[in-house]
């Protein structure tokens, strides 16, 4: 076992949660964009609320550990054009979140579920418009390449761990939606902007991995565009 992949295995047992969320009580204490508001003013989305999974996949590349991430398609009626992680709403018929997340990377990315091992599950993200999702944290050894699907996404992309495991990235934005100032986290690689749910998902992924870190604080900046 080298090194990068011995490091990656004690962090994910030390810092994930085993289980994911209970159907009994998925919303218990979820973080989201209503945690970081500096004001504590945020309109929290009532229950129901509607749940959804995604995998955060990383890979190793040589003894580099890479995370996967898409650029959605242009035209999509949610989130159009953003950068994403695979996933979406889980179906009736999905055992758990980890199934949900697994069957539509499989379905977004082209990445067979036996090709990823599950090591633990974040802290359930609440966003704006009501998703309650639940991020998978999995090992992927990928048989075959990424083949995007063209309906869903533009591009598959990866970003070294290490990168976005900087709590320098990370800056916590705002800018006005549906009439309130909106507070997220987002960062940028290259000419890609990550931001929103996923900067989130990815920072709480850098909490949970890093507790040794600090926390990103109010750096609060307008959005740009």
């Amino acid at each position: 076992m080298s090194d990068a992949l011995a490091d990656i295995l004690a962090r994910a047992l030390a810092g994930l949660s085993a289980s994911p969320p209970g159907p009994e009580d998925p919303t218990s204490n979820p973080i989201g964009d209503h945690s970081i508001d500096p004001a504590g003013t945020a309109v929290i989305p009532p229950p129901p609320h509607r749940r959804a999974a995604v995998l955060v996949p990383i890979v190793l590349r040589g003894e580099e550990p890479v995370l996967v991430l898409t650029q959605r398609a242009t035209g999509l009626r949610n989130h159009s054009g953003q950068v994403a992680l695979p996933g979406g709403k889980i179906d009736p018929t999905d055992p758990g979140p980890a199934a949900a997340a697994l069957r539509e990377a499989e379905e977004e990315i082209a990445l067979a579920p036996s090709d990823v091992r599950v090591l633990g599950y974040l802290d359930p993200y609440l966003s704006g418009t009501g998703f309650l999702v639940t991020p998978v944290i999995g090992l992927a050894r990928p048989a075959e390449p990424f083949r995007p699907n063209p309906a869903e996404v533009a591009e598959v992309f990866e970003v070294p761990l290490a990168f976005l495991m900087d709590r320098e990235r990370y800056v916590l934005r705002s800018r006005e939606w549906q009439g309130r100032q909106r507070h997220f986290y987002a960062l940028h690689f290259g000419d890609r902007l990550i931001w929103g749910v996923t900067a989130g998902i990815l920072n709480n992924l850098r909490e949970r991995l890093y507790p040794e870190d600090p926390p990103v604080r109010g750096d609060i900046r307008p959005a740009a565009g």
